[in-house]
């Protein structure tokens, strides 16, 4: 929960587009974004007919069957399309995992651990790409990020935010004060004296050394998977040094970890921080209301006026894990909500079911009709933002965008 006031009539961010959009191509609606879905490599034919080629070879050590996709090129040669062959308006990605032609499974890959590493099974690579490929988003790859490389890169990174994510059991604030373990904090400010990395890392070694809000939960599991992907899973010196210094431009690497547009539809907001990118991650809007990748940061709103006002319980910031799971930094709910319980669980709040097990009697039971309400946007009586916020670029460059950011009022937007 981020710990501002949320008013329930105020102006909800309409978003920027999920990369820039090159003058020569006309920008899209966004039903059409939508609808489009897949991922979209921008550049010059020669380097398209390497990502073509590159993209086979991926396809297939996935094993994901070229019957699966569509494909499609552009007639001026400089777009190449893939996504799932669904319906257009199929564009959730909730049951991907229990779809049988897919045959998702998970990924057992390494963490490191108090003494050694740890094997863990998250979420595949395969399921990632299978929902980026899904209608519902438009993801482009486009200038240096034109590659099958840089494609790889996302996915990667995307899966250490899961795996990172997956077992978590920080100590729930419950309105009171953040705790930190001083050998490496100073009240969410790293110390001086200990390695960036270390800090981070600390904080999944040591768990029950800290008590945060989810808002900070969430930004400590993108800054600690982005920094352990360049230093351990994927090296790159000089990436590495790029986010570090990016982090700490400031001094205070857990500040403006993400856009500043995220917000734009709290009262308190300031228009003129709107183009404000986020230090590591980026917004991309436009997207279908049950369209999730894993790696996603999803901000669910509290829309019930007298327990939105409680501390902490404004709204639920949470990551997708894949497999239609949603995480949970407290381990209160044996590490994972589905999409359904996740949406129950901020419901519920207006009801004083603050601890599911505590509170348990206090809890109301919804009907298949207004538990599926709740899956839609705030303008349409639902609690689920149309934007995702996600990964910045894989070359680490500050994202920006050809589509100016708006402030629209709740009910001007539909998804």
């Amino acid at each position: 929960m981020r710990f501002r006031m949320l008013p329930f009539l105020a102006v909800l961010f309409a978003g920027m587009a999920a990369s820039a959009v090159p003058s020569l191509v006309p920008p899209l609606r966004a039903a059409e974004l939508i609808t489009a879905g897949g991922i979209r490599f921008q550049c010059a034919p020669s380097l398209l007919a390497q990502a073509a080629q590159e993209m086979d070879a991926f396809l297939a050590e996935l094993a994901i069957p070229a019957d699966l996709l569509s494909k499609s090129s552009s007639a001026s040669g400089t777009q190449l399309s893939y996504r799932l062959r669904t319906p257009e308006h199929d564009t959730s990605t909730l049951d991907l995992v229990d779809r049988p032609e897919y045959a998702l499974a998970r990924e057992a890959i390494s963490l490191p651990a108090v003494r050694g590493m740890r094997v863990v099974h998250t979420v595949s690579r395969k399921e990632i790409l299978l929902t980026l490929l899904q209608h519902g988003r438009l993801t482009e790859m486009t200038g240096d990020s034109c590659s099958v490389a840089a494609l790889r890169e996302m996915i990667g990174i995307r899966q250490n935010v899961v795996a990172w994510a997956e077992h978590l059991e920080w100590i729930w604030p419950n309105g009171g004060p953040a705790r930190w373990n001083t050998k490496y904090w100073k009240e969410g400010t790293p110390v001086s004296t200990q390695p960036l990395a270390d800090a981070f890392l600390d904080m999944f070694l040591q768990q029950k050394r800290y008590t945060i809000g989810c808002y900070t939960a969430t930004k400590v599991v993108y800054v600690h998977a982005l920094l352990d992907y360049h230093r351990r899973v994927n090296p790159d010196a000089q990436k590495l040094r790029l986010l570090e210094s990016r982090l700490l431009a400031d001094g205070e690497p857990l500040v403006d970890v993400e856009p500043a547009g995220m917000w734009s539809f709290e009262e308190d907001f300031d228009p003129a921080g709107l183009s404000r990118p986020g230090k590591l991650l980026r917004l991309h809007a436009d997207v279908a209301m049950r369209n999730f990748v894993p790696g996603d940061w999803v901000y669910l709103l509290n829309t019930d006026p007298v327990s939105r006002r409680k501390t902490g319980y404004e709204g639920s910031n949470a990551i997708y894990l894949g497999g239609g799971r949603f995480d949970d930094y407290y381990n209160d709910h044996q590490h994972a909500y589905a999409y359904e319980e996740k949406l129950d669980e901020v419901y519920q709040w207006r009801h004083g079911v603050f601890n599911r097990r505590r509170d348990a009697q206090k809890r109301q039971v919804l009907s298949a009709p207004a538990m599926a309400r709740l899956s839609e946007s705030p303008a349409r009586g639902g609690l689920v933002f149309g934007f995702r916020v996600v990964p910045g670029d894989v070359d680490l460059t500050l994202p920006g965008s050809t589509r100016l950011p708006q402030q629209l009022a709740i009910g001007d937007r539909e998804n």
